[in-house]
C-alpha cells in the first residue's frame, strides 16, 4: 500500500526508553505504518537500545529524523530589524554571541522568522514596528555529530536533528489540534496553550501563541525524579517503585502522597514560566495540554490542573491519526499514547519530505 509513498522514522532518544515511530504517506494523509521501543538497561548506551529498537519495528524505511535537548541546546526569542530571509539567516551568526553561553564555532545553529509582531519583550534592541521576532535553536556541534554517527553506526540515515520542545509543536499540529485551538473567525484576539511534556529526566515547555512558538524551556526534572520519591517514601528500591508507579494496583493514593514533593518543585517551575511569557508577550495562557510518560503516573494531572490554575488535559498525540492494521502492534502503541508526542512530532517531518 505504501511502496511508493515516502516513510519516516521519529527516533526519540530519551533517557530511560527509546521509542520510534514511523509515518509514512498515503497520498497526502499520514499514517503510522510501525512502531517499537526499548529500554536502555543499566550499564549498556544508546546504541543497543536503538538496536533493539530497529530490530523490533521492522520498518519499510532507514530515513530517520531525531532530536536534541539537554544543557547542549539552547533556544532563544529574540528581536532583530526587519530583512530578507537571507540576510537574517547571515546577520544571526554575527549577533548570536550575545544569546548563546557556546562561542559560535562551537555550534550548529538555525533561526526561524516569528509571525506574530514582537511585543516588546523579546531579546534585542528597536522600535516595535522597524522589528521582526526570531527564534534562534544552536546545539553543540559535538552532540549532534555523535548523535548522527549512532544513528549511522545503525545503518540508517538520518534526515535532520530537531530540538525536543518544536517537535512537540510539530506533533500537536499533526493530530489536527492546531486548528481546534485557533480561534474561531471573527473571535479576535490572541489564543496562548502551553504544551508541557513530562519525560523521564526533563520537561519541555512549549507555549504558542495562534499556533505558532512564543516561548519554549526545558525544566531538569520529571518520572525518574517521581520514580525516586515514591522509592524513597514507600522504602523500595527504584526498579520496584517504577513498577508500582507504572501499574498502581490500587496504591494510587501512597503514589500521588510521594511524589508530591516532586510535583511541587516542578509546577513552580511550570507556573514562573507561564507568568513570564505572558508578561513578555502580553497575553494569558488559557489552556495548559500534558503529554510525555510523567504524566501517566496516579494524580498527576489533577495535581498539576490544580497548581496552574488553568485549564488542564492530557493530549494523546495518536488522535486522527490513521494507524496501519499491518506491523503494527496497535494495543501497545496505544498504552505509549501520550508518550509518544516528541516521536511522532519528529516522523511528521515526511509531510514536508
Amino acid at each position: 500500500m505504501f511502496q511508493r509513498n515516502k516513510s519516516v522514522v521519529g527516533l526519540d532518544l530519551g533517557r530511560q526508553v527509546i521509542k520510534a515511530v514511523e509515518i509514512s504517506l498515503d497520498g497526502s494523509e499520514p499514517v503510522i505504518t510501525g512502531f517499537a521501543s526499548s529500554e536502555i538497561e543499566d550499564g549498556e548506551g544508546q546504541g543497543d537500545a536503538i538496536r533493539r529498537v530497529i530490530e523490533a519495528g521492522k520498518f519499510r524505511t532507514k530515513s530517520v529524523v531525531t532530536s536534541v535537548s539537554g544543557q547542549s541546546v539552547v533556544v532563544r526569542y529574540i528581536t532583530m530589524p526587519k530583512m530578507s530571509d537571507a540576510e537574517l539567516s547571515q546577520a544571526i551568526r554575527f549577533e548570536s554571541d550575545k544569546y548563546l553561553p557556546f562561542d559560535v564555532e562551537e555550534v550548529q545553529l538555525d533561526c526561524q522568522r516569528l509571525q506574530r509582531s514582537p511585543h516588546g519583550g523579546g531579546e534585542g534592541d528597536g522600535g516595535a514596528d522597524e522589528q521582526v521576532g526570531v527564534v534562534l535553536a544552536a546545539c553543540r556541534t559535538d552532540v549532534i555529530e555523535e548523535q548522527v554517527e549512532e544513528i549511522r553506526s545503525n545503518g540508517l540515515t538520518p534526515l535532520a536533528v530537531d530540538v525536543d520542545v518544536f517537535a512537540l509543536a510539530n506533533a500537536w499540529e499533526l493530530a489536527g489540534l492546531a486548528e481546534a485551538d485557533m480561534p474561531e473567525d471573527g473571535a479576535g484576539g490572541d489564543r496562548a496553550i502551553a504544551l508541557v511534556d513530562v519525560g523521564a529526566t526533563c520537561t519541555q515547555i512549549n507555549v504558542l501563541c495562534n499556533g505558532e512558538t512564543c516561548f519554549s524551556r526545558e525544566i531538569g526534572m520529571g518520572g525518574r525524579d517521581m520514580t525516586q520519591a515514591a522509592a524513597r517514601r514507600l522504602g523500595l528500591d527504584p526498579v520496584e517503585a517504577e513498577e508500582v508507579k507504572c501499574n498502581p494496583d490500587g496504591r494510587d493514593a501512597e503514589i500521588s502522597r510521594a511524589i508530591a514533593p516532586v510535583l511541587e518543585d516542578l509546577v513552580s517551575e511550570v507556573n514562573l514560566s507561564l507568568d513570564y511569557v505572558e508578561n513578555r508577550e502580553g497575553l494569558r495562557v488559557e489552556e495548559v495540554l500534558l503529554s510525555g510518560g510523567g504524566v501517566l503516573a496516579p494524580g498527576v494531572v489533577s495535581f498539576i490542573g490544580q497548581a496552574v490554575g488553568r485549564s488542564t488535559r492530557t493530549w494523546n498525540p495518536l488522535d486522527g491519526l490513521r494507524i496501519a492494521e499491518n506491523g503494527v502492534q496497535i494495543e501497545e502503541l496505544e498504552s505509549f499514547g501520550p508518550a509518544l508526542a516528541v516521536a511522532i512530532g519528529l516522523a511528521s517531518r515526511v509531510c514536508a519530505a
